[in-house]
């Protein structure tokens, strides 16, 4: 009897030439896992396709919800941004992918594990830090560290003479390589190696182009509970349509473009060009309930960590200790940021118009500028003394 191998397949030429080249030249049944977390994909194409390239079993798993409450959600809590830009929409997938790859592994006693990652890029580290966490004693196959299939011409030449079906022709292939979920849309590669050569417009699949969008604008409220959105404009939604709501919003407002050179774990870099326009708003809103329910210490505080917290999740640490510790003291701050967030978009812009809620530590009487009965402005001298002190000796 054959030892099976779990692939990560997403229906693309990479994972189907690997989904062959595992049974050929590894010997291995494959079962192939196909994530479904909102990239919008011909799934049902994929799994066929999957069957008639000889997989044993295809596996489609519904994570939508999953990934925002579990992992989209948390990390918002954060204000996360990746080198101060980045809002991290393909690192923080990976963790559930492969964590779900091993849940399904240790179901049906397969030997190994396998992905479509580079052995150039981040998601080679991030996959296989989640198979270790939850299976220090997995075995991982990793063809792009093996195989001589180092081009696209290569890849392509092997799909033919093993009868593989590849997406779309090679003219008709689009000039860059494209990683979307739920979150984000990622481009990169061939002609964006250049950080010098704008994209084409026809590029952007989530995002019109801001200039072309209504100049009306668009207001939109969210409203938060225990730091995570509940509401889109008083209606409840899931996770998953509350941020596919954001992604409509967002993208016909040209919301969320990108267009970054980052620091690649493994020591390169890399240009990448972004849609996270869910994100985005998200990400704007959640700070503005937050300015208004967390004291200075404690904003100053999460501001301090999040670049750590950032670059945890980057470099595929989602399921260490540290990143955990972080993450309980994250949550602890999110118990009263609870209020709404007025929105006004426009044009690719995000102007905040209001903000409210019960648990508001903003006083009015104190903070005013006409006479008060509350505040002693001669208070303020001793204070001023005390903390010039250092310049007066």
């Amino acid at each position: 009897m054959r030892k099976k191998v779990v692939l990560a397949y997403s229906g693309g030429l990479d994972t189907s030439v690997i989904l062959k080249w595992l049974q050929l030249e590894k010997k291995l049944d494959v079962i192939a896992f196909i994530a479904d977390i909102g990239q919008k994909d011909e799934l049902k194409i994929a799994k066929k396709n999957a069957v008639k390239m000889g997989a044993k079993k295809v596996i489609v798993a519904d994570l939508k919800n999953i990934f925002v409450k579990d992992y989209v959600y948390p990390m918002f809590r954060a204000n996360t941004l990746y080198e101060g830009n980045y809002l991290l929409g393909t690192a923080i997938a990976r963790p559930l992918i492969a964590k779900k790859q091993i849940e399904i592994a240790k179901k049906y006693r397969a030997h190994y594990v396998s992905h479509g990652a580079t052995g150039k890029g981040n998601d080679q580290i991030r996959f296989e830090l989640g198979y270790y966490a939850y299976n220090p004693n997995i075995k991982v196959i990793a063809p792009w560290r093996e195989w001589d299939l180092n081009s696209r011409e290569k890849l392509i030449n092997y799909a033919h003479q093993n009868k593989i079906p590849v997406p779309g022709s090679k003219k008709k292939e689009p000039p860059y390589s494209m990683d979307a979920n739920l979150l984000h849309i990622s481009y990169e590669g061939k002609i964006l190696e250049d950080p010098w050569q704008s994209p084409d417009e026809k590029m952007f699949k989530m995002t019109k182009d801001p200039s072309k969008t209504s100049s009306k604008g668009e207001n939109v409220i969210l409203s938060f509970k225990r730091g995570d959105l509940d509401k889109i404009n008083n209606k409840k939604l899931s996770p998953f349509l509350a941020m596919k709501t954001l992604n409509t919003i967002g993208g016909r407002n040209g919301i969320g473009r990108k267009d970054l050179v980052e620091n690649r774990t493994v020591g390169m870099k890399s240009r990448g060009i972004y849609e996270t326009p869910g994100g985005t708003i998200l990400l704007e809103a959640h700070r503005a309930i937050e300015s208004l329910t967390l004291d200075g210490p404690s904003t100053s505080l999460k501001d301090e960590i999040m670049p750590k917290y950032a670059k945890l999740i980057y470099d595929g640490l989602w399921f260490s200790p540290e990143r955990e510790m972080l993450q309980a003291l994250i949550d602890n701050s999110q118990k009263r940021v609870e209020g709404e967030v007025k929105l006004f978009l426009r044009q690719g812009t995000i102007t905040v118009k209001g903000r409210r809620s019960k648990y508001s530590l903003y006083n009015k009487d104190l903070s005013t500028f006409e006479e008060d009965k509350i505040y002693n402005q001669k208070d303020a001298e001793g204070f001023i003394k005390l903390k010039s002190l250092r310049f007066r000796v």
